[in-house]
């Protein structure tokens, strides 16, 4: 797992102007077959824990799973990792919202069509659709942050909003509640409720 995470720390160095040397010869040591880009790391957090809970372990299957830190940055990460780069098979996930930014970014670096699965507004909204706003309060109140949330739902902006996007919002306030989160969420979920992107995702890899 460190030499997965070196992998990362190097591909994050050759997307800021790097060597790619690194990146490269750690992909060889790995045995690497299949980058899959996410956003940031709260959608990290859940595909390695859906992937944990279905016994699957990822870095030994020659998958990393690869943090962009924000959609602007595929159509970068999909030349670097793609077919004009190291020529790995590429998977992710995208919100539907930024779907033309990422068919644009991956056709300029080559990669084949029908590799990335689209949530509806983002990894969070899918799941708290899943699970239900009632399960992800209760998730939140056996986390200790009942108070937080309750102090949230008072703001003026959140007046009337419907719950779900209450809830969504709340995810990202605070410095590393979404990826806390994204793993609690997944840990709770029934597997017959798995969401659709997440679960397409994960068999295609």
């Amino acid at each position: 797992m460190a030499d997965m995470w070196a992998f990362r720390d190097a591909v994050s160095g050759w997307a800021a102007g790097g060597p790619g040397e690194p990146a490269g010869e750690l992909a060889v040591r790995l045995g690497l077959r299949t980058a899959v880009l996410l956003e940031g790391p709260s959608d990290l957090a859940a595909v390695e824990g859906l992937a944990a809970r279905r016994g699957r372990d990822l870095a030994a299957e020659g998958v990393c799973v690869v943090p962009m830190g924000g959609a602007m940055s595929v159509g970068r990460y999909a030349g670097l990792l793609g077919p004009p780069g190291l020529g790995l098979r590429l998977r992710g996930l995208c919100d539907e919202g930024e779907q033309s930014f990422y068919d644009r970014g991956l056709a300029r670096a080559g990669a084949p069509p029908g590799g990335f699965f689209v949530c509806v507004a983002d990894l969070e909204d899918e799941l708290i659709r899943a699970l239900g706003t009632a399960r992800v309060e209760e998730i939140i109140q056996a986390e200790g942050d009942l108070r937080a949330w309750q102090t949230f739902l008072h703001q003026p902006a959140q007046q009337g909003r419907p719950r779900h996007r209450q809830l969504r919002r709340f995810l990202g306030t605070k410095k590393g509640r979404k990826i806390r989160y994204g793993s609690l969420l997944v840990e709770a979920l029934d597997p017959e409720r798995v969401p659709a992107p997440l679960d397409e995702l994960l068999a295609s890899v």
